[in-house]
């Protein structure tokens, strides 16, 4: 299954429903216990990037809501008032780096599950980034390893875009 992809740009084309199928699991075996421990102790309330992120936002004095139900993909933290969406995307669930992370998976445990499973998630990602835009939100991606690399810069980036929108906001709004 081939992704399609301009020279430009590092972002997938999205494919339909009906392009890309993920199995089931019932069909595989696990990598191996470690793995299937690990992956079944994810939970919602966010990674180790996530919750940094959080904390350094908070300790900014910016307030915000997590995993807001009734947003397409239920953004990981959400700024209602400036109407701006942050994903804190983990690399290998959401694709960094496709072309190297899929050679890497053709040759790994359960290739058939695993390259149509992120494929999907990354098709999934703009799906939900271009339906979140349609409603009026801006929507700001993070990479986990970015968070984690350097917080600060992370927490700048998403100051600057409440900054922004905060702008725009007031410059909309008639003055009493």
């Amino acid at each position: 299954m081939s992704q399609r992809r301009s020279r430009e740009s590092t972002v997938p084309t999205p494919l339909s429903s009906s392009q890309i199928r993920v199995p089931s699991y019932s069909n595989f075996d696990s990598a191996s216990a470690t793995a299937s421990h690990a992956k079944r102790s994810n939970r919602r309330d966010g990674g180790r990037a996530e919750r940094l992120l959080r904390k350094l936002l908070w300790q900014r004095g910016l307030r915000f809501r997590v995993h807001v139900r009734g947003l397409p993909g239920e953004p990981d933290i959400v700024f209602p008032r400036q109407r701006l969406c942050v994903f804190c995307d983990g690399d290998f669930w959401h694709g960094r780096d496709w072309p190297t992370l899929r050679m890497r998976l053709e040759t790994r445990a359960n290739p058939g599950y695993w390259i149509p499973k992120i494929a999907r998630n990354i098709q999934r990602d703009a799906e939900r980034t271009v339906a979140l835009q349609r409603r009026g939100w801006s929507v700001l991606r993070l990479w986990e390893t970015e968070i984690l690399h350097d917080p600060d810069r992370a927490t700048s980036a998403i100051a600057a875009a409440i900054g922004r929108a905060s702008a725009q906001d007031s410059g909309s709004r008639p003055v009493t």
